[in-house]
């Protein structure tokens, strides 16, 4: 898993969550409709939306789609446990976003827009360096 921690718009953030729970069968107006989110119980993998206002429109298969007004957070747990993201609302619909995210999550995240191919690669060699410094103190701590 990797470490995330980025600014990014709402929109972007649902476009994510959706393309990761529900992107096969929601319905289309709901796509196209930036107040409608998708949320999920614990059992099948959290998705939660903090707002002022919520009401729920339908429920299709796991997904409950609600409708919801002025969001103050999003909160989502994949099902598999290897994707924890956090979006709390810095000012308007700009929030930060932080949490871990699986290779899958960070291929979505950048489908969605919320991650450039230059962050990725900073990550990536962050991990590198990371992998390079655990090794090398490994052969430290080998020698007699």
């Amino acid at each position: 898993m990797t470490k995330i921690e980025t600014k990014t718009t709402l929109e972007k953030f649902r476009r994510f969550v959706i393309s990761n729970c529900c992107a096969s069968f929601i319905p289309k107006e709901y796509m196209e409709d930036p107040t409608v989110f998708p949320e999920r119980d614990p059992s099948e993998g959290t998705i939660h939306v903090e707002a002022v206002s919520k009401v729920l429109l339908n429920q299709i298969r796991n997904v409950r789609f609600v409708k919801v007004a002025d969001v103050l957070g999003v909160l989502y747990y994949s099902k598999s446990g290897n994707t924890s993201l956090k979006w709390r609302q810095i000012r308007g619909n700009i929030g930060k976003l932080t949490g871990y995210a699986s290779p899958n999550s960070i291929v979505n995240l950048l489908h969605a827009g919320i991650l450039t191919p230059s962050q990725i690669q900073r990550m990536l060699s962050a991990l590198k360096s990371s992998q390079q410094e655990a090794e090398d103190e490994g052969e430290l701590n080998s020698v007699p």
